[in-house]
């Protein structure tokens, strides 16, 4: 029984290379410590802060939203083919999943260029400071993950990546799902929550 559980310990391990979950974490921190100070900062303005949320096109961050869930499935299809050696899926879905990133960068350009035409800036008020701050902050994440995705999915074409070499494409999914679950956080509390007023 004590051999069973140890052969059991040996094969069990974390999903991709060693230190991902350590990045995660401490991005994952970085992300709560902005979103605690956005509230903190709501609290004290509370009138701005929802006057200025009003003028946020939600159904565009809805949209944004269904755009990156669509993205992070496909990642996680990209996996599960790997696992199955099914080197063709891995690749067109890695491929697919960089593309709905690139879909939402454009959203997101769209969106910016919408906000300062009607003279909206980082310097407005504080909300849109951290509008700005908080959306550019996941929007970096958003492209450094496209380039990781991209970089995977060349690979992945050459035949590179298979069940027993799957570390650095599941870390690069980590990653994107991080992605994901970020703005998921992002936009509620941006887009939806009501200030208190």
């Amino acid at each position: 029984m004590t051999q069973l559980a140890a052969l059991s310990d040996r094969t069990r391990r974390l999903t991709g290379l060693d230190g991902i979950w350590v990045l995660i974490g401490a991005d994952s921190v970085v992300f709560a410590i902005l979103f605690a100070s956005f509230m903190a900062e709501r609290r004290h303005d509370p009138g701005i802060f929802e006057a200025s949320r009003q003028t946020l096109n939600a159904d565009l961050g809805g949209v944004d939203t269904l755009i990156l869930l669509t993205s992070s499935w496909l990642v996680a299809m990209a996996i599960q083919a790997l696992k199955q050696d099914q080197t063709e899926r891995v690749s067109r879905f890695l491929l697919a999943g960089a593309l709905t990133g690139v879909l939402f960068v454009a959203s997101k350009a769209v969106e910016y260029a919408g906000t300062i035409a009607h003279g909206i800036t980082p310097a407005t008020n504080s909300f849109y400071m951290w509008y700005f701050t908080l959306t550019g902050i996941h929007l970096l994440h958003v492209v450094m993950g496209i380039a990781l995705l991209s970089f995977v999915w060349l690979r992945s074409r050459r035949g590179l990546y298979g069940r027993d070499n799957a570390e650095l494409p599941e870390s690069v999914a980590v990653f994107w799902h991080l992605v994901d679950y970020v703005w998921i956080v992002l936009f509620p509390l941006l887009y939806l929550m009501k200030a208190a007023t």
